[in-house]
């Protein structure tokens, strides 16, 4: 990589990723607060408990999701390390992300058998 292009491109990813687990640590902790206060003051009927147990369910099976498709994407990397290409060849990138699909579809695969299922 071009030694100038590393440079301005290092600090935007550190500064990015950081803000954005800024950015996402503030709305878990936010939506948290949110819920306990209408909880304390009250605010919490039969619908707004569907809604509370609706989110929680989505989230069920998200351990699985992420866990797949960082499965395979460590997968696709270690069979990247076995096969030879040329450097610049798109090869790497289309294989990284045949896998991470895969993953995502066997995810999507299970969640559509459970759902059936019950």
């Amino acid at each position: 990589m071009d030694s100038g292009l590393q440079h301005v491109l290092m600090p935007l990813t550190i500064i990015g990723s950081f803000g954005t687990s800024i950015f996402f640590f503030t709305k878990v902790m936010t939506d948290y607060i949110l819920k306990k206060k209408m909880i304390d003051k009250g605010f919490v009927n039969d619908e707004t408990q569907a809604i509370f147990k609706q989110h929680s369910a989505d989230g069920k099976y998200s351990s699985l999701k992420w866990g797949l498709i960082a499965f395979f994407a460590g997968l696709s990397l270690i069979l990247m390390e076995y096969i030879p290409v040329a450097p610049d060849s798109p090869l790497p990138y289309g294989l990284f992300s045949v896998s991470v699909s895969l993953g995502f579809l066997i995810y999507y695969f299970l969640i559509k058998k459970e759902i059936n299922s019950k």
